[in-house]
Order: C-alpha cells, then sequence, then structure tokens
C-alpha cells in the first residue's frame, strides 16, 4: 500500500514540473525574435512618421500564419493629411480574394517622437514611438475576418525606413497572448 501511495505523489509532481516547464518556454518563445527599439541601427536616417505618410503612399503584404503559411495578400493606398499636430490616414485595402476594406487613422504627436491614435474598431489607444530609423507601434484592434464577423487581436507592429522613399513594415499579431502569425508590408511614397 505505501508504494502505491508515494508513485503517484511523484507522479503529480513530475505532471506540474512538466506543465510549468511547458509552460516557461512556451513564454520564452513567445518573447523570441522580436525586434526592440534598443536594437543597433543600421542607417543614419531618421523616420519621422508625419513627413513619411504626408501626401500618397502605396503598400502590398501578406499575412503569413505561425506556421509559415501565406494566408491572405493586399494592396493598400493610403492617403495622409498632417494638420501640424494630427496625422489622418485613410487606407483603402483590395484583398487578393477580392474583398476590400476602409480604415481611418486619426494619429496625434504627444510628444518629440512619441504617438497615440486611435481608429474603428481599435481598443483604447494605439501608442507609438520613433527612434532612429524605427517606428514601433502596438494596438488591440478587432479585425474583419472572412464570412462577416471580426476578431480581437493584438499587433507589435515594426517599421523601418528604408532608401529612395521605402519603409519596410513587419507586425506581429497575438491573441490571449498567442502569435497568430505576421503581416510583411513594402511600402512606397508617390
Amino acid at each position: 500500500m505505501a508504494i502505491a501511495t508515494q508513485t503517484p505523489r511523484r507522479f503529480r509532481f513530475g505532471r506540474w514540473a512538466a506543465l510549468g516547464a511547458g509552460a516557461a518556454a512556451v513564454a520564452a518563445l513567445a518573447s523570441c525574435g522580436r525586434p526592440s527599439l534598443s536594437d543597433d541601427k543600421l542607417s543614419d536616417k531618421t523616420f519621422n512618421l508625419e513627413e513619411y505618410f504626408e501626401g500618397k503612399t502605396v503598400a502590398y503584404g501578406q499575412f503569413e500564419d505561425r506556421f509559415g503559411t501565406v494566408r491572405r495578400r493586399f494592396k493598400v493606398e493610403i492617403t495622409g493629411e498632417w494638420d501640424g499636430r494630427v496625422l489622418t490616414l485613410a487606407e483603402s485595402f483590395r484583398y487578393a480574394d477580392g474583398s476590400t476594406e476602409q480604415r481611418i487613422w486619426s494619429l496625434t504627436k504627444t510628444g518629440e517622437n512619441t504617438w497615440e491614435g486611435s481608429a474603428d474598431g481599435v481598443q483604447g489607444i494605439a501608442k507609438g514611438e520613433e527612434r532612429g530609423d524605427t517606428f514601433n507601434w502596438g494596438y488591440t484592434i478587432d479585425l474583419p475576418v472572412p464570412g462577416g464577423d471580426t476578431m480581437r487581436v493584438t499587433f507589435d507592429d515594426w517599421m523601418w525606413l528604408l532608401e529612395d522613399g521605402r519603409l519596410l513594415n513587419k507586425a506581429y499579431m497575438s491573441r490571449y497572448g498567442v502569435t497568430l502569425g505576421e503581416v510583411t508590408i513594402f511600402f512606397e511614397k508617390l
């Protein structure tokens, strides 16, 4: 009898230890591979959101799920207006499946390098910071999904100013802390 009682206790401890180790591994993987504003800069360029997006911009992008499968491609045409304090971005998306989406962002410059913003579907206030050639933007949004429903997701959105009016954007999309995939976008000034 004593042997049978000891075995389940060891089993329970081992099971909890394995679950704890698994949770720690998932948390560690979730934070791997993300940029940081403190990363070394690869250029001497300074990215100014209001300067870049004032006027007409076009972008091409795709959503890739966490397994590496491309799930959606799109083109977006953007018209930006800067009034000295607020940057308004009118975005017109056209997806490869023929569907369309419109979004209007209102972005307020809150400091020398900081921004806050809102758009339809955004929960709370989006917050961003420029540093060197990089801009980081974080927000939670109810995104439309095929079938007419929405899904609440969080974006950790990164932009890097490249050469000749080009901008590279990589956004990490998650839900309940679990990474769903990445959006990669390439912008060009018109």
